[in-house]
């Protein structure tokens, strides 16, 4: 079996709770990968310490495509009401590519969506394996609009 030889990305992570959120995502798509329609996985802690998942379901139609990110966010506000704290989300690769699963940032719609719902969210980054980040520093200028009061944000 391929995911048998994929390393598990959050395995260099130094920070406890972004190396959990990292392993939790990668074995979801490890177990869960389809080419062609689920390639990513995202994991969401909430402040009760319950991480829940989402799955990137692809589309012919590519706008119609859910990211692993929206996924999870609907499955932790299924579950629950508590704040959200962190989110990870890992990339298995395609059969034609290296055997490396990566950890990947949110799109932009994933940004602004994560932050309509957790201003004050982290995030797991690439080229930071030793904390996570507030996921507001990466998208400085957030949409606001009228539908409901939005909390400032916060920016590193």
């Amino acid at each position: 079996m391929r995911g048998d030889v994929v390393p598990n990305p959050a395995a260099g992570w130094t920070d406890p709770v972004a190396r959990d959120l990292v392993s939790a995502a990668f074995e979801t798509i490890r177990d869960r990968y389809v080419l062609a329609r689920h390639q990513i996985a995202a994991a969401v802690l909430d402040a009760d310490g319950r991480v829940h998942l989402g799955l990137h379901v692809d589309a012919m139609v590519g706008r119609a495509a859910v990211c692993a990110e929206a996924g999870a966010l609907s499955a932790a506000r299924l579950a629950t009401s508590a704040r959200l704290l962190a989110v990870a989300a890992v990339r298995f690769p395609k059969p034609t590519e290296p055997p490396l699963a990566r950890i990947v940032p949110p799109c932009g719609l994933c940004r602004e969506l994560l932050l309509d719902h957790a201003p004050h969210i982290c995030v797991a980054l690439p080229d930071n394996p030793q904390a996570l980040i507030p996921l507001a520093g990466l998208l400085p200028h957030k949409y606001v609009g009228t539908k409901w009061p939005a909390p400032p944000l916060t920016h590193p």
